[in-house]
């Protein structure tokens, strides 16, 4: 994916942003009747790159929440994309990919918790 405007250097935001565009741009072509997961997809992996950006500009415990925060929301779009693929309702190469980089975001994430 291409960051024209990159807002941070942190590695897991990066990886975030990619695993975010990938998984709503799949979403797109859910079928109506579960739409509404897909919606929460979108909101959960938007909120990941969103929350690791936000993080990395402040200090302190208001920087730990809103990586807790990232963390938490690439866990719920991970849950998400492992729904919609079960029910045979995603690309699965695509999912894929955007799962294995939602699991490195929140390995990275976890280290940045837990130094």
């Amino acid at each position: 994916m291409h960051d024209a405007l990159p807002t941070t250097g942190l590695i897991a935001y990066r990886k975030a942003m990619e695993a975010a565009g990938i998984a709503i741009s799949i979403m797109l072509r859910v079928p109506a009747p579960l739409r509404s997961v897909a919606d929460q997809l979108v909101r959960a992996a938007s909120s990941v790159p969103a929350n690791l950006a936000e993080g990395h500009g402040r200090s302190g415990r208001d920087r730990l929440q809103h990586w807790r925060i990232a963390y938490g929301s690439a866990k719920e779009a991970d849950t998400h994309l492992r729904l919609l693929l079960a029910a045979g309702a995603l690309e699965a190469a695509s999912a894929r990919r955007a799962l294995a980089l939602f699991d490195e975001v929140r390995a990275m994430t976890w280290r940045l918790l837990h130094p």
